[in-house]
């Protein structure tokens, strides 16, 4: 029990770290006060340009990952690994060195995901990149991932647990887009490839 709450607890910090809010501070960017105001890729893209945002991108997803294989090879497996998954999400949504604020978590979201269950993950990814590309709507295709990969789930006969796991993943997405949604429906969201005006920290 003290091993799987260490682990529960290391998780959430590992998905803690602002990767953004690091990555643009050497751009002398305050991230949270550009563009959006969000801390991921999509607006380090916006605000720094595609080379901060792999950067950025690669560590979000990395630190999702890394707290389900390391979970594993401490023997945590099912409904606690499950657990571990949304542990290191809600770390990047709400970051105790943020004063528990964060991003919307769709890249540490895959990246748990593509360690917890490879083949689910590759094949709910091609889904949400379609509608991305196709509307330039980046909160489109990650809600849009998020029902694909429930979805997925279910009709690929997953345990129970996981489909739990990935049915909360995909409603934490849908709560932190919770405005792009609203801008979607008013037609005011921004599209992919809409740079925002930079302001130094």
């Amino acid at each position: 029990m003290v091993a799987l709450l260490l682990t529960l607890f290391l998780s959430y910090l590992f998905g803690s770290i602002p990767a953004g809010v690091l990555v643009a501070r050497t751009y002398g960017v305050d991230i949270r006060k550009v563009g959006s105001g969000n801390i991921g890729a999509t607006n380090v893209l916006r605000t720094l340009g595609p080379g901060p945002a792999l950067v950025v991108a690669f560590f979000d997803v990395f630190k999702g990952g890394i707290a389900v294989l390391i979970a594993r090879a401490l023997g945590i497996e099912g409904a606690l690994l499950g657990g571990v998954a949304l542990a290191a999400v809600l770390g990047h949504n709400y970051s105790v060195f943020l004063g528990f604020r964060g991003g919307k978590g769709v890249a540490t979201s895959f990246g748990t995901l593509l360690f917890l269950d490879p083949p689910l993950a590759l094949w709910t990814m091609p889904i949400g990149l379609s509608v991305m590309l196709l509307t330039r709507y980046v909160s489109a295709g990650s809600m849009t991932g998020g029902v694909a990969a429930t979805v997925l789930a279910l009709a690929l006969g997953r345990p129970l647990w996981e489909v739990g796991t990935v049915l909360l993943l995909a409603l934490l997405i849908f709560w932190t887009h919770r405005d792009n949604l609203k801008r979607l429906q008013d037609g005011t969201e921004r599209r992919l490839g809409e740079k925002a005006e930079v302001r130094n920290a």
